[in-house]
């Protein structure tokens, strides 16, 4: 087996399964097939990134279908942002298709199904069907218009069709199977009466297709080959192979791929809620200001906060494709930004709770223009030049007039430098009535040369640019907040998750542009909002320089004590100490480090644990240590990926018996 592929997922094997059993190549076909009932959020991300990298792996063409089968919730605006989200997403679909460019070919099919018999309608109260449809331990029992003539069943298919009956007085049936085992295959809806204005269509139809019914022979219509859906179709699929195998029957011109629908794991994120009906609420209910507003898990959302197309495809490849629902953590988004950002975001000066600093043996006429660079992590990013002057503004939170051993900011008699600018000394201060400093007088030295241990961020007060910062925190203070079944999901919004303050930017920034994005150092990463001109600037704040949640969420108890100083250490440093002396342990006490490495394991993140994949070959207590630290992360849910499976079955080929051994159980 090759490497490459050992690092499949489980529906690029399936492909290569279908390929090696005759399947052309050229015949691969898949779908991403949104409904135009609201905008496409994070969830969807993962759907899209399966869909289109599938059609990017094989050189194969991705259709974007719209499923606008009801009229009720659907409108030209969710048609327009979706295919705006996955452009900027940097996707490109074959052919722009819709499901109601098949009314008239499903109607038809519709029509074929009642004259054989295998369709029937039914003109009870939803109530009295949902009585008779049974339930999973319970078969169903048929109902008083199942065995309606075909004749008298076209007629009245046809009146539907044109009208005749008010919204709710029929349906049509697929006449299957009311005792069978899955309840979806009793009998299901294939159209119902709906008089709502169509955003394509217009008023041309009164009668509207059900998704089951529309879904599996629009795939077969357009011969998508794998057909790829979220886990909550599985139980659909049976129902998705028997309208396939009648509409293969009935098509005049019978296509020569039947498709094939699998399922995947979909996209479930912590402080998030993925219901586009709860979303919808959010928005109508003015808890945000849209659906692009920021705090949204929307991609319109997402981008407008500052996020970048390479971040969320980073992170949706970091994710993975598995088979089981799980949680990802938002940590990990926010790193993926983080990670891009860090490479490619200038870095500028801006103050966001400015307090006055006063250099009093610099000139009060002097002004100088300092050299700074505008990204360390990249070197092609060059240079500008930033005004110093006699009077700045620096962060409040930077000052304290008496300060601990620990605090390496400005503090009275302390030293500190001005990032690429001059070392300054704390000498007074100045308050209000109050008793609130208004300003804080220092002097400077130009030998830049001495070392001090803190760098502080500035502005000078005689050029500094207001501008409105928006900083953005999670919308939702619970990890799942529509998981509770005793309370509404608006019951965890946070009230703290906008803050809209006045800060001073360096005049660089005078030329930034909607979309641009940028570091404030010490800060944290921002864009330039939609809302922004040049007269004034608006900044939405994308994401910290670090997790600021993680210190917030209560950690795993422990069992035993550890020793003081490994209590003070993050667990994956004490996890790669361990590691180190594993293999020069008796067997006893190579037990108790595994039980501890175990139980460390359960604060450590995939982030953290990743970079130990890299170990060198020769610190096999090290990769010990991480495949230990890796079981547990997988058994709590982290998903396979590339990387992982990668790492391991590099440890089940090394000649350590050790390692080996704890590699084979993953």
């Amino acid at each position: 087996m090759t490497e490459e592929t050992k690092s499949l997922n489980f529906i690029e094997h399936i492909i290569e399964e279908d390929l090696k059993n005759g399947l052309a190549k050229d015949k691969l076909r898949f779908r991403f097939p949104p409904e135009p009932n609201g905008y496409l959020h994070i969830g969807h991300t993962k759907a899209i990134g399966i869909s289109f990298g599938l059609g990017e792996k094989y050189q194969a063409p991705v259709n974007l279908r719209f499923d606008d089968t009801n009229p009720a919730k659907e409108e030209q605006e969710y048609v327009d942002a979706i295919k705006r989200d996955i452009a900027w997403l940097g996707y490109e679909w074959a052919n722009e298709l819709y499901s109601s460019d098949y009314f008239e070919t499903l109607y038809n099919w519709a029509i074929q199904l009642i004259k054989d018999g295998k369709a029937y309608v039914d003109s009870q109260s939803s109530e009295a069907m949902a009585m008779q449809k049974g339930t999973p331990t319970q078969p169903g029992v048929d109902g008083p218009y199942r065995n309606r003539s075909v004749a008298e069943n076209l007629d009245l298919f046809e009146r539907m069709k044109a009208g005749e009956f008010d919204e709710g007085t029929h349906i049509l049936r697929a006449k299957i199977d009311m005792q069978h085992p899955n309840m979806l295959m009793r009998d299901p809806i294939m159209y119902r009466i709906l008089k709502k204005h169509h955003h394509r269509t217009g008023n041309e139809w009164c009668i509207y297709p059900m998704y089951d019914w529309t879904h599996g022979e629009s795939d077969y219509i357009e011969q998508i080959s794998h057909s790829l859906c979220s886990l909550e179709f599985k139980p659909h699929r049976e129902l998705y192979d028997w309208f396939k195998e009648q509409v293969y029957v009935y098509a005049s011109e019978r296509l020569p791929m039947l498709p094939k629908q699998r399922e995947f794991a979909r996209l479930n994120l912590s402080y998030t809620i993925m219901s586009k009906r709860k979303l919808l609420k959010l928005v109508e209910d003015q808890i945000v200001a849209g659906w692009d507003d920021p705090r949204m898990p929307t991609i319109s959302g997402l981008r407008r906060r500052g996020y970048t197309p390479n971040s969320i495809r980073n992170f949706i490849e970091k994710v993975g494709v598995a088979k089981r629902e799980n949680v990802i953590d938002v940590s990990l988004l926010e790193f993926c930004i983080r990670e891009d950002l860090n490479q490619s975001a200038p870095r500028v000066m801006a103050v966001l709770d400015p307090v006055k600093l006063v250099i009093t043996n610099y000139p009060d006429d002097k002004e100088e223009w300092l050299e700074s660079e505008n990204n360390q992590e990249d070197p092609s990013a060059g240079f500008r030049k930033v005004p110093f002057s006699k009077e700045l503004y620096i962060e409040r939170a930077d000052f304290k007039e008496e300060a601990s051993k620990k605090f390496f900011r400005l503090q009275l008699g302390g030293e500190v430098r001005l990032k690429n600018a001059y070392i300054i000394k704390g000498e007074s201060v100045v308050k209000d009535a109050d008793g609130r400093i208004t300003e804080i007088h220092c002097s400077y030295s130009t030998d830049t040369e001495k070392k001090v241990k803190g760098t502080l961020h500035w502005v000078s007060i005689k050029h500094a640019i207001k501008a409105e910062v928006r900083e953005y925190d999670r919308l939702f203070m619970d990890e799942a907040p529509d998981s509770h079944q005793d309370k509404d999901f608006m019951e965890f919004l946070n009230p703290n998750s906008l803050k809209t303050i006045e800060a001073f930017v360096e005049p660089s920034l005078l030329d930034a542009t909607n979309g641009d994005r940028f570091q404030f150092q010490r800060i944290g990463y921002f864009n330039v909002d939609n809302d922004s001109t040049k007269d004034h600037l608006v900044f939405n704040k994308t994401v910290g320089l670090r997790d600021s949640w993680a210190k917030q969420k209560p950690k795993p108890q422990q069992q035993n004590k550890q020793p003081q100083q490994q209590q003070k250490r993050p667990a994956i440093d004490v996890i790669k100490q361990l590691g180190k002396k594993y293999t020069n342990l008796p067997e006893a006490k190579q037990q108790k480090s595994k039980t501890e490495i175990l139980k460390l394991a359960e604060e450590v993140s995939y982030d953290e644990l990743q970079p130990l994949f890299n170990t060198a070959v020769k610190k096999v207590g090290t990769r010990i240590a991480t495949i230990l630290a890796l079981s547990v992360l997988l058994k709590n849910g982290q998903n396979r990926n590339d990387d992982i499976d990668a790492f391991i079955e590099k440890a089940k080929a090394d000649s350590h018996e050790l390692l080996v051994a704890e590699a084979s159980k993953l």
